[in-house]
């Protein structure tokens, strides 16, 4: 299976900051979520997908190919949908494309104007005149007028509306279908991953504690809730993290059989959300700093 993104062992530092000997491949036809909190590493991670920043060790590739030989030919294949506005405000759409266009060689103008019309965008309105959800659907449409490999998006329904954000989440599984389209989408609103993500990256501290599968999370990981008579030290260390109070405990367990065999029916155990994993990780983090 081809990879499109691959970091090997890259570390990256600031004033307070680490990001750690992170390994990471992003396959192509799928759709990948990009979870952690803030100051987890998510942006600096991006900024280096994208060479608006080196790390300091490692390699950073896409298509195979590096930025220091490849730069433009790479750029020539990304689309880039974040949660800022990237376009002068003072220009309509359609002043736009005529500065856009010329940079990719495999602009499409049909493609566009389908988009336009699909996402019911105003060619010659003022884009500073843009809801959120238009700016985010202008974004979408010239990523994909460039045919588009890969579309990385940096938080892109953050400050939408709930209806809308469902709907961004319709049309990028419509994007999908075209198997050779890959989407790194980075969020908070994890929620939104598990509607649409095939795998999902985990990153915490400027550690990468996972990329799996989403089913595969749901199959190795489990809240776990009971009496807290039932907890003993074995017990205690098949967590990542515990909350005790005096109704019981829950806890999360990143291997669900095993849990399941030491306590059988005694303790109720529930499917995590993607919110969860992130809550129990940090909380376990701290216990044992």
């Amino acid at each position: 299976m081809e990879n499109v993104i691959e970091l090997t062992n890259v570390q990256k530092s600031f004033k307070g900051f680490q990001l750690k000997d992170f390994s990471l491949t992003v396959k192509k036809g799928f759709v990948t979520g990009f979870i952690g909190g803030n100051g987890a590493g998510k942006s600096t991670t991006i900024k280096m997908m994208m060479n608006l920043l080196q790390p300091d060790s490692g390699s950073v590739s896409l298509f195979g190919l590096n930025y220091k030989e490849h730069e433009k030919a790479i750029k020539q294949r990304i689309g880039f949908v974040m949660d800022d506005n990237v376009f002068y405000e003072e220009l309509s759409l359609k002043e736009m494309k005529k500065i856009i266009k010329p940079a990719y060689t495999n602009w499409d103008d049909n493609l566009f104007e389908q988009y336009i019309e699909k996402f019911e965008l105003p060619l010659n309105k003022k884009i500073k005149t843009f809801s959120k959800g238009m700016m985010m659907k202008a974004s979408l449409t010239v990523a994909i007028s460039h045919h588009a490999e890969l579309i990385i998006m940096d938080e892109p329904t953050s400050g939408l509306d709930p209806s809308f954000r469902r709907e961004l989440l319709d049309l990028l599984h419509h994007v999908m279908q075209d198997e050779e389209k890959t989407i790194f989408f980075s969020t908070h609103i994890t929620t939104d991953l598990e509607r649409i993500a095939d795998y999902i990256t985990f990153l915490h501290n400027g550690k990468h504690i996972f990329t799996k599968e989403f089913s595969q999370i749901e199959e190795e990981y489990a809240i776990v809730k009971g009496e807290i008579d039932l907890l003993d030290r074995d017990i205690e260390r098949e967590f990542i993290s515990i909350r005790k109070s005096n109704h019981g405990f829950e806890a999360l367990t990143a291997n669900k059989k095993r849990t399941e065999n030491m306590l059988g029916n005694m303790a109720l155990i529930e499917k995590p959300s993607l919110e969860d994993i992130m809550f129990y990780t940090k909380k376990g983090e701290e216990q044992y700093v």
